[in-house]
């Protein structure tokens, strides 16, 4: 997995050489985070939070609910971690706190242990950065005298993932060294994402031989390297080789709605890989006439792109769409022949769809701001005056309908009052 990197310092998005050196900043911290979220999973880190200088917290917590993200810098509570996760963090980085102990050099067992247990050790990353081998801590700033290796294998019953950064090479696009990363993978199991000075796509290829995900900074930024050719490089093709042989080595693809409905399925290979990047319709490579195609592009019912992931082996992809049409050449919604499922985000489009383009007779597009808060009342009544089965179906039915429209009204989108459902579900 390529992960694309949005370093936070006093408000701005930047990159540093070494920690330090301000090289470039951005504003555009919203917009890069959505880009980024159709490649991978986006790291944002709050620098100033790190290097104990004040938090980009309001700034950050957004960022959460346009991308998947894990999120760390200056995390040194299991409070904090925890507050993360029900704002919408994927997963939590944390560094100093896990090398400190009483203000001595030690690996934390007992913040790690506690971390682990209370929001899951699948969400935990520990950055494991390091200088000569050493670790170093507090923005990279202080040497604590750690072993590299001994200290990874020290947190790893810990955590899900580790996050090593060679220090020495960071920001500075002389590439990183591989040797380090090959003594991580080989001393620990769990996930090892490397960062530091990649500049090629051949580091990331090398990278995901050796079963490295990469953190993207400075090349991404500079433009060096971009988003969709690091993807394309950090599959596993050998693999892909089985179903045919190289250059035209295929992954399986499997297509799924946003609500989470399977669409179909197909095989890519390199370039229509690229080609879904290129195009934002997710491309295919027809085995039977052996050439690229697009998923609709003759019917029209092409499948827009969101995102698309890798699986853990990066040797299969699930790519998440939004049909503009049944997918089926039956005519079926899905390729599994099924019906599209009747979701809340569902009716609230067909709702939004009958305010923008109101049909005669519509009753949706009559319904103001006065008229619908009146029906939400109304029904909110006649839901708790419910008794029978049936009636309480009919009355809820009636009542989500109308708060939906309320809130469509109100510019609210339905993804947004889950996100806030889930947030509290993480408290």
């Amino acid at each position: 997995m390529v992960i694309a990197s949005i370093d936070i310092q006093g408000g701005k998005v930047v990159q540093l050489k070494q920690g330090a050196e301000l090289v470039l900043q951005r504003d555009n911290a919203a917009e890069l985070a959505e880009t980024f979220d159709t490649y991978g999973e986006v790291a944002v880190i709050d620098l100033d939070a790190a290097m104990g200088r004040g938090s980009n917290a309001g700034m950050i917590k957004p960022l959460l609910r346009k991308a998947v993200c894990r999120v760390g810098g200056g995390v040194r509570t299991v409070a904090q971690a925890q507050e993360l996760v029900s704002l919408g963090a994927r997963k939590i980085i944390v560094g100093s706190s896990a090398f400190r102990v009483n203000g001595a050099f030690a690996v934390n067992i007992a913040f790690l242990e506690a971390l682990s247990k209370k929001i899951g050790r699948e969400r935990v990353i520990v950055a494991v950065d390091a200088r000569d081998n050493e670790i170093v801590v507090d923005g990279w700033k202080t040497r604590t005298g750690l072993p590299l290796v001994q200290s990874a294998k020290a947190v790893e019953p810990y955590a899900g993932e580790l996050l090593f950064t060679g220090v020495e090479r960071e920001g500075s696009m002389t590439g990183i060294d591989l040797e380090p990363v090959k003594q991580l993978c080989a001393a620990v199991s769990c996930f090892v994402t490397a960062a530091g000075g990649v500049s090629t796509l051949d580091e990331i290829e090398a990278l995901a031989a050796l079963g490295c995900d990469v953190q993207l900074g400075m090349a991404l930024y500079t433009g060096a390297i971009s988003l969709a050719d690091a993807f394309v490089r950090s599959l596993n093709w050998k693999k892909g080789e089985i179903l045919a042989p190289q250059p035209f080595a295929l992954l399986p693809v499997i297509a799924q709605s946003v609500d989470g409905q399977v669409m179909m399925s197909g095989f890519a290979d390199r370039e229509a890989v690229a080609e879904t990047f290129k195009r934002g319709n997710l491309c295919f490579h027809s085995r039977t006439r052996n050439t690229l195609w697009m998923k609709g592009e003759h019917s029209g019912n092409t499948l827009r792109l969101i995102r698309i992931r890798a699986d853990c082996d990066r040797d299969a992809l699930l790519a998440t769409v939004e049909p503009a049409g049944p997918v089926c050449h039956t005519g079926a919604w899905s390729c599994f022949n099924t019906n599209r499922d009747y979701t809340w985000r569902l009716l609230q489009s067909v709702i939004a769809g009958r305010f923008r383009n109101p049909t005669p007779g519509s009753y949706t597009a009559t319904l103001d701001d006065n008229l619908v808060r009146e029906k939400v009342r109304e029904e909110a009544e006649e839901l708790c005056a419910a008794a029978a089965h049936d009636d309480i179906v009919w009355e809820a039915a009636d009542l989500l309908y109308f708060a939906t429209a309320l809130i469509t009204r109100a510019g609210v989108a339905v993804e947004e009052v889950l996100a806030e459902l889930d947030r509290r579900r993480k408290k």
